[in-house]
Protein backbone atom coordinates (compact mmCIF):
# COMPACT_ATOMS: atom_id res chain seq x y z
CA UNK A 1 0.00 0.00 0.00
CA UNK A 2 2.69 2.38 0.54
CA UNK A 3 3.48 1.84 -3.04
CA UNK A 4 0.85 4.14 -4.30
CA UNK A 5 -0.87 7.14 -2.72
CA UNK A 6 -3.94 7.60 -0.90
CA UNK A 7 -5.58 8.89 -3.34
CA UNK A 8 -5.07 5.73 -5.78
CA UNK A 9 -6.58 3.24 -3.21
CA UNK A 10 -9.56 5.84 -2.28
CA UNK A 11 -10.12 5.64 -5.77
CA UNK A 12 -10.17 2.06 -6.51
CA UNK A 13 -12.24 1.33 -3.91
CA UNK A 14 -14.77 3.92 -4.26
CA UNK A 15 -15.35 3.03 -7.96
CA UNK A 16 -16.38 -0.68 -6.59
CA UNK A 17 -18.56 0.83 -4.64
CA UNK A 18 -16.66 0.02 -1.18
CA UNK A 19 -16.79 2.93 1.20
CA UNK A 20 -13.50 4.48 2.46
CA UNK A 21 -12.05 7.39 3.31
CA UNK A 22 -7.95 8.13 4.45
CA UNK A 23 -6.37 8.30 7.71
CA UNK A 24 -5.02 11.78 7.83
CA UNK A 25 -2.73 13.07 10.20
CA UNK A 26 -3.21 15.80 12.45
CA UNK A 27 -2.40 18.82 9.82
CA UNK A 28 -4.73 17.10 7.28
CA UNK A 29 -7.63 16.49 9.63
CA UNK A 30 -7.51 20.82 10.79
CA UNK A 31 -7.08 21.97 6.57
CA UNK A 32 -10.18 19.58 5.30
CA UNK A 33 -12.76 21.43 3.50
CA UNK A 34 -15.58 20.14 5.84
CA UNK A 35 -13.79 20.73 9.18
CA UNK A 36 -13.37 24.08 8.36
CA UNK A 37 -16.82 24.83 6.49
CA UNK A 38 -18.91 23.26 9.37
CA UNK A 39 -16.52 25.25 12.30
CA UNK A 40 -15.43 21.66 13.78
CA UNK A 41 -12.12 23.16 15.09
CA UNK A 42 -11.93 24.44 18.85
CA UNK A 43 -9.30 25.49 21.02
CA UNK A 44 -9.55 24.47 24.76
CA UNK A 45 -6.86 24.55 27.37
CA UNK A 46 -5.25 21.02 28.44
CA UNK A 47 -3.37 19.87 30.97
CA UNK A 48 -0.78 17.80 29.11
CA UNK A 49 0.09 21.41 27.31
CA UNK A 50 0.00 23.08 30.42
CA UNK A 51 -3.15 24.13 30.30
CA UNK A 52 -2.42 26.15 27.37
CA UNK A 53 -5.13 25.76 24.29
CA UNK A 54 -5.15 22.90 22.07
CA UNK A 55 -6.47 22.30 19.07
CA UNK A 56 -9.25 19.93 18.94
CA UNK A 57 -12.13 18.75 16.45
CA UNK A 58 -15.52 19.86 17.75
CA UNK A 59 -18.99 18.37 16.99
CA UNK A 60 -20.31 17.83 13.72
CA UNK A 61 -23.77 18.68 14.76
CA UNK A 62 -24.83 22.45 14.74
CA UNK A 63 -28.19 23.08 15.99
CA UNK A 64 -29.31 26.33 16.63
CA UNK A 65 -31.95 25.83 19.29
CA UNK A 66 -29.28 23.44 21.17
CA UNK A 67 -25.62 24.16 20.09
CA UNK A 68 -22.96 21.92 21.70
CA UNK A 69 -20.93 23.84 24.50
CA UNK A 70 -17.51 22.51 25.74
CA UNK A 71 -16.66 22.18 28.93
CA UNK A 72 -14.43 19.02 29.80
CA UNK A 73 -11.43 18.39 27.83
CA UNK A 74 -10.33 14.83 26.69
CA UNK A 75 -9.71 13.05 29.94
CA UNK A 76 -6.15 11.96 30.34
CA UNK A 77 -4.75 8.43 31.41
CA UNK A 78 -6.79 7.24 34.34
CA UNK A 79 -8.23 10.02 35.13
CA UNK A 80 -11.61 8.74 35.51
CA UNK A 81 -11.07 5.62 36.60
CA UNK A 82 -11.66 5.04 40.13
CA UNK A 83 -14.97 6.91 39.23
CA UNK A 84 -16.27 4.81 36.50
CA UNK A 85 -15.06 1.35 38.57
CA UNK A 86 -17.24 2.59 41.92
CA UNK A 87 -19.87 4.55 40.06
CA UNK A 88 -20.71 2.04 37.69
CA UNK A 89 -19.45 -1.38 39.40
CA UNK A 90 -19.52 -0.79 42.96
CA UNK A 91 -16.12 -1.21 43.40
CA UNK A 92 -14.92 0.06 47.17
CA UNK A 93 -11.13 2.03 46.99
CA UNK A 94 -9.95 -1.88 48.56
CA UNK A 95 -10.96 -3.11 45.18
CA UNK A 96 -9.64 -0.72 43.36
CA UNK A 97 -6.22 -0.73 45.56
CA UNK A 98 -6.10 -4.67 45.20
CA UNK A 99 -6.27 -4.61 41.41
CA UNK A 100 -3.45 -1.17 40.99
CA UNK A 101 -1.62 -3.73 43.36
CA UNK A 102 -2.06 -6.45 40.11
CA UNK A 103 -0.76 -4.07 37.64
CA UNK A 104 -4.76 -4.47 36.25
CA UNK A 105 -5.10 -1.01 36.40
Amino acid sequence: MCQKPATYWIEGLEKNKISCGPINRIDQVFADEQVTARGMAIEMPHPAAGNRPVKLIGSPIKLSGTPVTYRYTPPMLGQHTDAVLEELLGMSTAERDALRAKGVI
